[in-house]
């Protein structure tokens, strides 16, 4: 599953269905393969936690004041991957680190206390996993999406292959910084949603959506994307037990509400 939004909008509906089916679900998202490939061959031991690694995007040093004035060109220009626009705006506000979150609830099964994310500005630890003893393991690599899509695809055998290596003595430093939850709200939305459960993250999604285009139309501000989904998050209608139904229901109200805020 290379689709993040599909499990975040409906990711026990989706989970039943796969258990129902007795099939597994196999990530392609660079921190959820690496944090499978750190499971393998750990059968039931205990996770204490698990870390996903955030770049910290292209505006991780800004201020606050600096963030008022960032346009949609410079949040485009991603230090170290190069993806579509829609999920590099995500990366650059850290949605996309909260939606990783949530995905990571429903693929291991864990508790959102027990899911914690790290800026690591290189790139090159794309996730961990900590047990139950403290000790952690780390999948590196380089910042390269061609490695976790083979991976998924030739599960459990590892193919040859001419991917570029990481080099150490070019890379020699790495780093990691706690992310800032005051100046990219996002991820605490992500926490809130994931822990309200029911549709809230479906809600989340639906929102951005919009406020991301909307973004990329130089017709809202960088942080302004962040005060409209906040706002929907408090007025959109919240269902604890949603059905397919009220998920596709929930993605068309709360972006006709979106919208309209925008206005």
């Amino acid at each position: 599953m290379a689709n993040k939004e599909t499990l975040v909008v409906a990711g026990e509906l989706i989970c039943d269905l796969a258990l129902k089916n007795n099939v597994a679900i196999l990530p392609v998202d660079s921190e959820h393969s690496a944090i499978f490939q750190c499971l393998a061959g750990e059968g039931n031991n205990p996770i204490e936690k698990l870390i996903l690694t955030a770049s910290g995007g292209p505006f991780r040093t800004k201020t606050i004041s600096e963030l008022e004035h960032v346009t949609s060109a410079e949040a485009l220009k991603h230090p170290n991957w190069e993806m579509g626009a829609k999920i590099t705006i995500d990366s650059a506000s850290l949605m996309n680190k909260g939606f990783e979150i949530i995905e990571a609830k429903w693929l291991f099964g864990v508790a959102p206390e027990q899911i914690e994310v790290v800026v690591h500005p290189q790139s090159i630890i794309h996730s961990m996993v900590q047990f139950a003893d403290g000790s952690i393991k780390a999948q590196l690599g380089m910042p390269d999406m061609k490695l976790p899509i083979q991976y998924a695809l030739t599960y459990p055998e590892r193919l040859k292959t001419n991917f570029p290596r990481f080099d150490f003595s070019v890379c020699s430093q790495f780093t990691f910084e706690r992310p800032d939850m005051e100046r990219f709200r996002n991820l605490s939305y992500a926490y809130y949603a994931m822990e309200k459960g029911g549709n809230m993250p479906c809600i989340l999604n639906a929102a951005n959506e919009v406020v991301v285009a909307e973004f990329l139309k130089d017709k809202i501000g960088f942080l302004q994307m962040s005060d409209i989904i906040e706002d929907v998050l408090m007025k959109a209608k919240f269902v604890a037990r949603p059905t397919y139904d009220d998920y596709v229901e929930t993605d068309k109200l709360v972006r006709i509400l979106t919208k309209e805020l925008i206005k």
